[in-house]
């Protein structure tokens, strides 16, 4: 498998650890979020933090698609894709968090992941890299609208 697939599909060898390495992208994600919010202020944020979903859609889409040719269909160590879904919820956050939004936001990705509710196993059935991101896409979503709400209502 070329490098840059592997380098993308398994965010920079992340998908390689051996235990949980859906939950490990996401903090993973978490991290690179992090340090972003510590470097610019808000709108720049969520103007950059877009711009790495859009961008990192279609490289993991692409990547994806390559990974099961040598991986097999879905493979584990393939986790840009909750990357992409971590970073969707977490442009719900507000520009003053605090640690237990972070957390939340977390843990909402990783329930509509796991539990795939409201069309998100459907997404699987995509062909190739497609499939493999847009459930975690659509996973993003609906964390990104529980945080927002629960936002709104505390």
């Amino acid at each position: 498998m070329p490098l840059y697939h592997q380098l993308i599909a398994t965010s920079l060898g992340v998908g390689f650890f051996p235990y949980g390495p859906g939950t490990m992208g996401a903090i993973f994600a978490i991290i690179v979020w992090l340090v972003l919010a510590a470097l610019v202020s808000t709108p720049y944020l969520i103007a950059v933090t877009l711009a790495l979903v859009v961008v990192f859609t279609l490289l993991g889409a692409w990547s994806s698609s390559v990974s099961e040719r040598y991986w097999g269909e879905d493979p584990s160590r393939v986790v840009i894709d909750e990357v992409v879904g971590q970073w969707i919820v977490l442009l719900a956050m507000p520009g003053d968090f605090q640690w237990w939004h972070v957390l939340i936001a977390l843990a909402l990705f990783r329930f509509f992941d796991i539990v795939k509710p409201l069309g998100v196993r459907a997404m699987e059935k995509l062909k190739g890299g497609w499939g493999i991101m847009a459930d975690d896409v659509l996973a993003g979503v609906y964390g990104f609208i529980v945080l927002h709400l629960l936002r709104i209502v505390l």
